[in-house]
């Protein structure tokens, strides 16, 4: 759809004011212009919008349409717009002249807009250009002295993060300038919580780790060029790309513009029949139209934001390799006609680790026939809560008891079942610390009392440990060969005591056999 831009002339209106008395060099002089930029990939035209003579007092006189520009099209275009003003003129310096208001009235900002937005439209060849920055700054060399409107080459921005600029410029001697437009930038980022620790939130930050199940709060942010307020309209879409371990919660989508929020009802957001690998794209087809709370609507460096929520789900990536979120934006980029650009792209990513405890007897051999119960700590107000993580080795023959998905944080590790014969173990309580930013940096397991020690592979996001079942004390049973032994053994007790009793008693008695 074609639409209508107004380019960014400002300043024109006081410009033109001066056209008519502008103190210039002598005639055949050459000048440059200097553009301050050292960002690659601009192609900068200049076009000669008015030409004139210079008189003995340094005033340009005999104003005529510049090289640049076709003056017959401009002058209906503006007859056309404006009949009121430009009906009458015929000449280039009479459009000059009313342009600067004439006979005592003043140019308005509206008046430069309508000059601006006709004189787009009937340029022919630039007087000079520049396509390259050398030190940081672009030069625009052999132009005479006039009035020039200096802007980025039409389609050379496309698909770039840069917006094209549109000034228009007095040369009378070398002048330096520094485009004002600036870019559109995008960024992404994530909030992290150990929620073992705290109940609240970090900042928006680069990574994060969470437990599967979880919803993860996700930032998307937009800063507007320094000339959004010269477009009559301006597109914007974000592009978020979530891999399979995210699951995207459309209903929790909020946008803000300068962060008050905006009716949702003003942009939309699409899950299907995306190009590119997309998970889901916010779209605002036009932010001029827009209003947020409080009545506040974008401007120049304005910040568009997007806040949305994904949950860790069970095909979550564990480990180092973690679980990544790109986007980028599109967005108008051409105040002057039509034009995308499209910011780098910018990633966070989430990260979630296991725990494997492996059983064992006191020989250090595979023990099956138990069952592990992990739970996790929550912090809470009034008193800290646990959440059971999950239960495994239930009527099974686990040995080795790989719990994945979690966060960092605190738990705690109980035998629900424990192996026919053998002593059950005490709850264990153990700490799982990450460090990570744009990679996981460290990766550990610590138990206060020293009942376990983990071996860590952070590749491959684990924390291994072995638990020890020690068997218990037996003891005789009754009916037993233990049983008949004391039996046995007391009997031979009982007659030898009888034996004894009949001899001290003999004795006593004085008998002799």
């Amino acid at each position: 759809m074609k639409r209508t831009r107004k380019p960014a002339f400002i300043l024109l209106a006081l410009l033109m004011t001066l056209l008519l008395a502008v103190p210039v060099f002598a005639a055949g002089n050459e000048y440059a212009i200097v553009i301050d930029n050292g960002s690659e990939g601009h192609i900068y035209e200049a076009y000669q919008i008015f030409a004139g003579d210079l008189s003995g007092e340094g005033i340009l006189s005999n104003v005529v349409w510049g090289d640049s520009v076709n003056g017959g099209g401009l002058l209906a275009a503006l007859q056309s717009a404006d009949n009121e003003k430009y009906g009458s003129c015929t000449t280039a310096a009479q459009v000059a002249e009313a342009l600067s208001g004439g006979e005592g009235i003043e140019a308005t900002a509206a008046d430069a807009e309508v000059f601006a937005q006709a004189a787009e439209g009937f340029l022919t060849s630039p007087k000079g250009s520049a396509d390259a920055p050398s030190g940081g700054k672009y030069t625009i060399s052999g132009l005479p002295a006039g009035y020039y409107l200096v802007k980025d080459k039409d389609s050379s921005l496309e698909g770039k993060p840069e917006t094209y600029t549109n000034y228009i410029i007095k040369v009378i001697k070398n002048v330096e300038m520094a485009p004002k437009s600036g870019t559109t930038t995008s960024q992404k980022k994530v909030k992290d919580i150990n929620d073992s620790q705290s109940s609240v939130y970090t900042d928006w930050q680069d990574s994060a780790d969470y437990d599967i199940g979880d919803r993860i709060p996700f930032q998307l942010k937009a800063t507007l060029p320094a000339n959004y307020n010269t477009y009559g309209e301006y597109a914007l879409t974000f592009h978020d790309t979530e891999t399979r371990g995210l699951s995207f919660q459309r209903d929790s989508v909020k946008a803000y513009i300068d962060g008050k929020l905006v009716d949702a009802g003003d942009y939309s957001v699409v899950t299907e029949g995306l190009s590119d690998g997309y998970t889901f794209e916010v779209r605002f087809d036009n932010l001029k139209g827009i209003t947020a709370a409080e009545g506040v609507q974008a401007g120049n460096n304005s910040t568009i934001t997007v806040e949305y929520e994904s949950v860790l789900n069970e095909n979550a990536v564990i480990g180092a390799a973690g679980n990544p979120n790109t986007m980028h934006i599109t967005f108008s980029n051409n105040p002057n006609g039509e034009g995308k650009g499209k910011t780098p792209d910018d990633t966070v990513i989430v990260f979630t680790y296991k725990v494997i405890v492996d059983k064992v007897n006191n020989r250090q051999e595979a023990l099956p026939g138990a069952e592990f119960t992990l739970e996790k700590k929550i912090k809470g107000e009034p008193e800290d809560t646990w959440q059971t993580v999950a239960v495994l080795g239930t009527g099974g023959d686990l040995t080795t008891f790989a719990f994945a998905g979690l966060d960092d944080g605190d738990y705690r590790l109980t035998e629900s079942k424990t192996p026919q014969g053998y002593n059950t173990i005490a709850p264990i309580e153990f700490t799982v610390t990450a460090e990570h930013d744009a990679a996981l940096t460290s990766l550990s397991g610590n138990v206060a009392t020293g009942e376990l020690t983990f071996t860590a592979q952070p590749a491959g996001g684990s924390l291994e440990t072995v638990v020890v079942n020690n068997q218990g004390v037996e003891l005789p049973e009754t009916g037993g060969i233990g049983t008949t032994i004391f039996y046995a053994l007391g009997g031979v007790m009982v007659t030898g005591a009888g034996i004894l009793l009949v001899v001290k008693r003999r004795m006593k008695s004085g008998h002799k056999e």
